[in-house]
């Protein structure tokens, strides 16, 4: 682990338990290494705040951090309006991820939002469409994805959910098939809901182990995890968790995580790691906030031949193609007509994407020879 990321560690474990920084490590630490690094994992509002603490002032990191503030506060905004217009078009909702999490919290803005995740009723997804576009928004995607995304200047910036998990991770999207068994009614809401507290931390540890496991995933859901478990930990009951976590075959990946967050963050002193936790540790300092398209291609073609790797990208599943591409969703004998209309659509549009795609698969080629 490098310096860099060493201070960082710090700099959040003092900003997430209310400690000062010491100033004279701070001013000796490199400012533009660790604002870029902060950026690349969306941390540069959360580290400010221990800047700030230690009287140190940076113009770049003290502007992210009004940003931030902005931000959150528009999108809360615009969640509520949204939510108005669900409940009296009397469609069912409930709001994920960051938009709870950020309010865990010790600042407003100490998490930085790039967007809002909000599960709605997918039968009325042309209707929603209509509400959307009605307040002022653009819709991005519709229809093509697990969820649709919604923009609207300046920085607004929805996904509203039609399923929780994609049927490309079977294990998580099977669990997750009916929500509606995990969700409870807002009070005073007719169609607003929410999970108990355990259910939350259960999704927000499986989508985390999505990223986790295919594009890789940074520091911040590390630190998530820790002011969560800080936050609810003596209520939440965990042989619960543990439970659905392992019917889901994550468990052992939500101990380790949950273990890590709470070693690395409980002290500003970064504690002795033992190999397993060190190695864990450099994982997430290694991917940014979203990970890359190139480690999510090393996950999976190591396991499979060139040719099996071009098929498999050529041909997803069903299951993929159902939520990839709506109309083979409403008639499956329409796979290969997909399959022609997918393909054309990543040459026509995501050009880069694809042109990664392929260089990954050129180097695990090379690699295996």
């Amino acid at each position: 682990m490098n310096n860099t990321a060493k201070d960082v560690i710090y700099l959040l474990a003092c900003a997430v338990n209310g400690i000062s920084p010491d100033k004279e490590r701070v001013r000796a630490m490199d400012m533009e290494k660790l604002y870029e690094f902060c950026k690349w994992h969306t941390l540069r509002a959360a580290v400010h705040t221990a800047l700030k603490s230690a009287g140190v002032t940076d113009h770049e990191f003290e502007q992210a951090y009004n940003k931030a503030v902005r931000k959150n506060i528009m999108l809360d905004v615009e969640r509520t309006a949204i939510s108005e217009e669900l409940e009296k078009s009397g469609i069912w909702y409930m709001p994920l991820k960051g938009s709870i999490l950020k309010d865990l919290y010790p600042e407003n803005g100490m998490r930085e939002m790039a967007d809002n995740d909000v599960l709605y009723d997918s039968t009325k997804q042309q209707k929603v469409k209509e509400l959307m576009l009605s307040m002022g928004y653009t819709a991005e995607s519709v229809g093509k994805h697990h969820h649709d995304t919604y923009m609207k200047p300046p920085v607004l910036n929805f996904e509203l959910h039609t399923v929780l998990f994609g049927a490309n991770i079977e294990h998580l999207h099977d669990y997750y098939r009916e929500p509606q068994r995990l969700m409870i009614q807002d009070e005073g809401k007719k169609f607003g809901y929410h999970m108990s507290d355990e259910d939350f931390y259960v999704y927000v540890t499986a989508h985390e182990y999505k990223h986790f496991s295919s594009g890789g995933t940074g520091i911040r859901n590390l630190l998530d995890c820790y002011v969560y478990v800080k936050s609810k930990g003596d209520s939440l009951d965990w042989k619960y968790i543990t439970e659905q976590c392992r019917q889901m075959k994550i468990d052992d990946f939500e101990s380790s995580r949950r273990a890590l967050a709470i070693k690395v963050f409980s002290s500003s002193e970064l504690p002795v790691l033992n190999d397993a936790e060190q190695a864990l540790l450099e994982e997430y300092i290694k991917y940014g906030t979203y990970g890359t398209v190139e480690n999510h291609m090393a996950h999976f073609a190591p396991h499979r031949s060139k040719t099996k790797n071009i098929l498999r990208n050529m041909f997803p599943s069903m299951n993929y193609m159902k939520t990839s591409v709506k109309f083979v969703g409403k008639c499956p004998f329409l796979y290969p007509l997909g399959v022609v209309y997918r393909w054309g659509r990543v040459l026509l549009i995501r050009r880069k994407y694809l042109s990664t795609i392929l260089k990954v698969m050129k180097k695990n080629a090379k690699e295996k020879v």
